[in-house]
């Protein structure tokens, strides 16, 4: 049997004595890794009445998966200084992924790479050689950053406006579309950009990464689609998306051949994506399908008191809770899905007799990043779908019948076809809510923190989240689990 210290054995007693039920509901909501109750359960509890190593936990938490880096920042700062003893190795790595995470939002790469370096040579004899790469690979990327000011906006006149079309791909048959940007350039030549919701990273093909003049980094990085793939980071010195210019900003160069004549006839739509990393910088954006426009607020918004309903996924996808024929679910955002979108396998179960008898069998053929794939699932008409707010019927969805490991942790991928049937979304990123107005609707409306050098010793000893039940956090997976999700999704 394990020796617990006799510190661990003095706070599960306090625990046990004072404060049971908060830190318990505190656990619980941190292994489901549900960070709207976590964040109710914070902000209505006495912080005295939390032990105080999960106090500390809990604001990172929230901070990093709520887009909140001014909490998530001194809490893991906290964290790795005062409390790492009591982390097991996993979750320790985890939140000093998330730490450099945050702090390369704000600007500060340096300190990323910095804060990983320390973790990394403190921690390297207890890790094997796939978790060393990983993290290297993040040390490498803030390292290759740090010279520059990535997504540095300015926005000529108010608000910002960049106007859009809906591009058909693919079949005729199918009705495929994407959404691509008008008005727009790389380094002053004119470009046609997907923008994707779903999609974690910006990507560009090599060639068009020669063309524009990308500037070649040391970093990598694996983006996942169909397969895998190693990249190359570059950096482009200025976009311009309508009367938007966006400065220093991070594309991963990907190989978007999939050796198949004919899938390859279609994927030259997605030579250029940006995703959701420049909506996180834009702040509030309203994506318009009635006027084929996405309006940006020229200042920030002030954070309100309002509850956020979309947070981060373990892949850095934008979630948010929703229902599919009022059965709630988590629901991905992603306007790079150029179908109605997918429901897994989850949901089949739950309601198998009723897909059974309405929906008809099909099979989804997807060609993206490393490959294509075949496989049978049901089409199901005219579908409720409820998220920011209304509901919308689409008329139809695809279900599948298992769970694509790159969305384990979504039940719903929502595409751009059912996206479209709300007129206007709305995405205010400091309040990291979303907001749909359905186009009835939507007609009428009006256009210096430090971090000392990180020690760590592996004793052995059953760590506090351990003593919780607390399962290790899988916001960094792709540092344990080289074939773990990553972004993009497309």
């Amino acid at each position: 049997m394990r020796k617990v210290s006799l510190s661990i054995v003095c706070i599960i007693y306090s625990l046990i004595c004072s404060a049971q039920s908060i830190d318990e509901r505190i656990a619980n909501a941190m292994n489901a890794s549900d960070w709207f109750a976590l964040d109710s359960i914070y902000n209505a509890a006495s912080k005295d009445s939390i032990n105080p190593f999960l106090e500390v936990f809990s604001r990172g938490l929230i901070g990093n998966r709520l887009n909140r880096p001014d909490m998530s920042i001194p809490a893991f700062e906290d964290l790795l200084n005062n409390y790492s003893t009591g982390l097991d190795l996993s979750n320790l790595l985890n939140s000093a992924v998330m730490l450099s995470m945050d702090y390369s939002k704000t600007g500060d790469n340096t300190k990323a790479a910095t804060v990983l370096t320390s973790v990394l040579d403190a921690t390297r004899q207890y890790l094997d050689s796939a978790a060393i790469d990983g993290l290297q690979l993040y040390i490498d990327r803030y390292s290759a950053f740090a010279p520059y000011q990535p997504y540095s906006i300015s926005i000529e006149g108010t608000p910002g406006l960049v106007p859009f079309r809906i591009t058909p791909v693919g079949k005729p048959e199918k009705g495929s579309v994407l959404m691509t940007l008008d008005s727009s350039s790389i380094n002053g030549l004119d470009a046609d950009i997907v923008f994707d919701t779903g999609a974690g990273v910006n990507i560009i093909s090599d060639s068009l990464a020669r063309k524009f003049g990308l500037i070649p980094l040391e970093a990598y990085n694996y983006v996942m689609g169909i397969g895998k793939q190693r990249t190359q980071y570059a950096i482009a010195r200025e976009i311009k998306l309508g009367n938007i210019t966006v400065r220093d900003v991070p594309f991963v160069i990907v190989d978007f051949k999939v050796d198949n004549e004919e899938a390859d006839k279609y994927m030259d739509c997605l030579n250029i994506v940006v995703g959701s990393e420049l909506m996180l910088r834009l702040n509030d954006l309203t994506l318009d399908f009635i006027k084929r426009e996405i309006t940006v607020a020229k200042n920030a918004p002030r954070k309100s008191q309002g509850r956020p309903n979309m947070c981060f996924s373990p892949s850095m996808n934008l979630i948010s809770r929703g229902s599919a024929h009022d059965n709630p679910m988590w629901i991905c955002i992603d306007t790079g899905d150029s179908s109605f979108g997918s429901l897994n396998g989850e949901f089949l179960e739950r309601n198998k007799d009723y897909v059974l008898t309405h929906a008809r069998p099909d099979t989804v053929r997807m060609a993206g990043i490393g490959g294509v794939h075949i496989s049978e699932c049901y089409t199901l008409p005219d579908l409720s779908i409820s998220l920011g707010g209304h509901t919308v019927t689409v008329p139809e969805i695809t279900v599948n019948p298992g769970t694509n490991p790159l969305s384990a942790s979504y039940e719903c991928n929502l595409g751009l076809k059912s996206l479209m049937q709300f007129g206007r979304i709305q995405f205010n990123m400091v309040d990291f809510t979303i907001t749909t107005y359905p186009v009835e609707i939507s007609e009428c409306l009006p256009t210096p923190h430090k971090l000392r050098p990180f020690k760590y010793a592996d004793n052995n000893k059953t760590s506090f989240l351990q003593t919780l039940g607390l399962v290790t956090l899988s916001v960094a997976n792709g540092i344990f689990n080289t074939n773990a999700p990553a972004a993009p999704d497309l």
